[in-house]
């Protein structure tokens, strides 16, 4: 029977009248939405079209080897740059950020050398003396002193006026910062001479380069967490199976202790944050009265060790205040739902008992995320190849931003013939990029787009293929009237042949749908970038608020499709009508679904923070070497939280792997639940199909049919 409401039923259409030879997910069902499956068909042919254009005129090595200010590969084989694999830069003060090097659009002569430079000279002091012959390798090949007068060979940029200690980073030379009682230094000088002998401070060369000492620390950071990883990688697998294990038995043991097991979760985590808040108060207390502990994070600024913030008392205040605000919200939000529990734990039994019939379930994931990666990989190499495309382009770079010739396209070989040189002493026909002029590379940057949104189409449509398939398997363990013995043959196979078959176009429809949300979303954000430094506050308001608008929208079209496709793959209709029925059906019954979806989703997101957080601890346990028994055997790290971090994260995701799988495990049963209240009343010819506990709970029971004497 319908929910009787204040909202009369036809306001969120009729209640499903009962239909008598309906015995689950219904199998003599017709294609449905051809029309945009065979748009989804053609778009994939495109999308291959379109790889294989960008692979005809895409090159990998323009994004491999830095370029010259000549359009020629530095360190590529087989040329004459094969031995010089580091690209030089004339002259750093030019330059204005790093981005702006990475991207080789510094207006500087651009060289490729095999090493860089390792001490301060300029070309004034170099010239005719013994530093010559040192000096001399970074100027154009070909060079030869006398040529030119000083001035000359410093205006043509023939060779750099000066050069300055330098490392390689990215395959470029950059200047070697260093930082020495807090005072920015390269090769341990503060001063020194630029081209015109002029005395200039290597805050100047900061400016030019900002954030390059950021970068390399962080570059010295990643060679010690990459030893981490390769002293530590079987420690940290063996974490991870750890977790697939216990993910496996923590969901089927939800079919017998499933109330046990969630109050477990509920006192174990308030137990642990409990835990967590008395361990920040005694090393809180502990450090409060050490000499230099009570020092603020401010003070001491970033460090890449991250053990110096474990010994201020004002980190441990905060992860204590944290914890506790946690445990508030955590207690509070347990007091309101208490008495929801009981209808949440009778459909995770459910849902337990259906996933230890189904078993195979729980390792179709397995197919989602190689779908993933072929689609991740695709859209990766096809995105590098439209990014080389092109032949090199380049721009004319003048000493002066004013001239009238700044940034025209040039040609090497026929520029000293024009009379730019003249208009604008000292300009140069530097490379800039790699383009073309002819439709293809005039229309690159909308191939790119394509790229980005096919790419979504795809994987929001591997992800609905998953959702119908189980969703399908699930309903048919529902629907069975004696279970296991009605369960038809092979669930999982039978629902992903019928998604694949009948219903392509209903989930490339919901995919689209969600794909096009998401560009626009990605419009939103590349637009609210560019205006993030403008003065114009109403146009940054109205980007916050569409961005979050289209926020809630995506959220909202993936809770639809969610159970849209529920419904396809239960009555095998087209997209738009089962949006509509899971919609009504869910608007009918608001409150359950407020309360009783949710509830299970806070229990499922409990239960994944309980199995990463004790992987975690164990893991903390075992990387510092608190464990006698295994710490001789643990490696000696860097850095202990990298395999730390990495075992909690990969625990967390291999959880929610499996979660996912039961939560459209339990939002199917839920859905078929509401359904089956609807149309069936427990007569003889329409019989309740949930199981005994929940006919219980609801009040509800099975008539059984009197025989006749």
């Amino acid at each position: 029977m319908a929910r009787k409401t204040d909202i009369p039923s036809s306001y969120y259409g009729e209640p499903r009248k009962f239909d008598p030879n309906f015995r689950g997910p219904v199998h003599n069902r017709s294609c449905t939405d051809v029309f945009c499956c065979v748009i989804f068909i053609i778009i994939i042919l495109g999308y291959i079209a379109l790889g294989t254009i960008a692979w005809i005129h895409g090159d990998p090595r323009k994004v491999v080897y830095p370029t010259d200010s000549h359009g020629q590969f530095c360190g590529h084989q087989n040329t004459h740059n094969a031995n010089k694999a580091i690209l030089f830069y004339f002259n750093m003060l030019k330059c204005a950020n790093p981005t702006v090097l990475i991207n080789l659009q510094c207006p500087t002569t651009q060289l490729c050398v095999s090493k860089c430079p390792d001490r301060f000279a300029t070309l004034l002091d170099a010239w005719n003396t013994k530093n010559w012959e040192y000096y001399k390798q970074f100027c154009k090949p070909g060079f030869k002193i006398g040529s030119k007068s000083v001035l000359e060979v410093i205006q043509d940029e023939d060779c750099p006026s000066m050069i300055v200690p330098s490392r390689p980073f990215l395959q470029r030379c950059f200047p070697d910062f260093n930082t020495r009682n807090g005072i920015l230094t390269v090769a341990n000088q503060t001063i020194f001479k630029d081209g015109h002998n002029n005395e200039r401070s290597v805050s100047d060369l900061k400016d030019a380069a900002k954030g390059i000492a950021n970068l390399l620390n962080a570059k010295e950071v990643g060679i010690k967490i990459f030893e981490d990883y390769a002293n530590s990688w079987d420690w940290i697998l063996m974490g991870l199976v750890i977790t697939m294990v216990v993910s496996l038995l923590f969901i089927l043991m939800l079919r017998y202790t499933a109330d046990v097991l969630l109050w477990f979760i509920i006192f174990g985590v308030i137990a642990a944050v409990g835990y967590g808040i008395w361990h920040c108060y005694w090393e809180y207390s502990t450090l409060s009265g050490k000499p230099g502990a009570n020092i603020t994070i401010s003070d001491i600024g970033f460090h890449t060790d991250f053990s110096i913030y474990l010994k201020l008392s004002q980190t441990w205040l905060i992860f204590m205040i944290s914890l506790s605000v946690i445990e508030a919200i955590v207690v509070i939000v347990l007091i309101f739902l208490r008495t929801r529990l009981r209808i949440a734990i009778a459909l995770l039994k459910e849902g337990s008992r259906a996933i230890s019939y189904i078993m195979s379930t729980l390792f179709y994931p397995i197919i989602t995320f190689f779908l993933l990666a072929i689609c991740i990989a695709y859209w990766a190499i096809t995105a590098v190849f439209l990014a080389s495309s092109g032949n090199a382009v380049y721009k004319v770079t003048p000493t002066d931003e004013k001239c009238m010739y700044a940034s025209l396209t040039c040609s090497p070989k026929t520029f000293s013939q024009t009379n730019i040189t003249k208009v604008c002493p000292g300009s140069q026909c530097m490379f800039a990029f790699y383009g073309g002029e002819s439709v293809y590379h005039r229309y690159i940057l909308v191939l790119h787009l394509c790229n980005l949104f096919v790419f979504f189409w795809l994987v929001n449509f591997v992800i609905a293929l998953g959702q119908c398939t189980l969703a399908g398997a699930f309903a048919s363990y529902y629907w069975a009237l004696k279970k296991p013995n009605d369960i038809p043959a092979c669930p999982l196979y039978s629902s992903f042949s019928r998604a694949i078959r009948y219903h392509t176009g209903s989930l490339a429809f919901g995919s689209l749908i969600l794909a096009v949300v998401q560009m626009v979303r990605i419009v939103f954000e590349y637009l609210s970038r560019n205006v993030k430094g403008s003065q114009n506050a109403c146009a940054r308001f109205l980007l916050c608020c569409l961005k979050c608008c289209f926020w809630c929208l995506e959220r909202f079209i993936r809770f639809i499709n969610r159970n849209a496709y529920i419904m396809i793959a239960i009555y095998g209709r087209n997209f738009c009508t089962s949006s509509k029925d899971a919609f009504f059906l869910l608007m009918r019954n608001a409150i359950r679904v407020a309360v009783l979806d949710k509830v299970t989703d806070f229990l499922l997101f409990l239960g994944k923070l309980l199995i990463s957080g004790s992987v975690g601890v164990l893991a903390f346990f075992v990387f510092t070497h608190k464990i006698p028994v295994i710490q001789e055997e643990v490696p000696s790290l860097n850095y202990f939280w990298v395999p730390l971090v990495t075992v909690i994260f990969g625990s967390y995701m291999i959880a929610h792997g499996f979660f996912n799988v039961y939560a459209m495990c339990v939002d199917t049963l839920f859905l078929c639940f509401l359904w089956d209240l609807e149309v069936n009343d427990g007569s003889p010819d329409r019989p309740f199909y949930m199981n005994q506990n929940l006919r219980n709970i609801m009040g509800k029971k099975n008539v059984k049919k009197r025989s006749r004497k």
